[in-house]
């Protein structure tokens, strides 16, 4: 099983983007799915979790401007990103549950750029 994360890139300030996780090799959805952003020099940030029974949980930092849903049908994790603000800018990456019984962030995207300007 693998998660593969999309989109990113750059914008300025107030703006949006979106990314996309694939989770491929699953029998069935993962128990929980994630993403989580990191910049250069400091620790990992979780930012939001959706979870195979549909609670969806956002950290505070992002919450009311993040927007996380699941495509079930698809296996795929978004992340609609809005009123973007320049201490987003990081790499964002998706993770993911090994099976559907457990939660724990055990497979790992290799991650996507996020830049926002001002």
């Amino acid at each position: 099983v693998h998660v593969a994360e999309s989109g990113g890139g750059s914008v300025q300030a107030g703006g949006s983007l979106g990314l996309s996780c694939v989770a491929s090799g699953y029998p069935t959805s993962p128990r929980c799915m994630a993403w989580f952003r990191q910049v250069s020099g400091k620790e990992r940030e979780w930012v939001a979790t959706w979870d195979r029974y549909g609670d969806i949980t956002y950290a505070d930092s992002v919450k009311g401007r993040f927007t996380a849903s699941k495509d079930s049908a698809e296996n795929i994790l978004y992340l609609q990103m809005d009123s973007l603000q320049p201490e987003d800018t990081a790499v964002y990456s998706c993770a993911a549950s090994a099976n559907w019984k457990i939660c724990s962030y055990t497979i790992w995207g290799q991650g996507t750029e996020v830049t926002v300007s001002s």
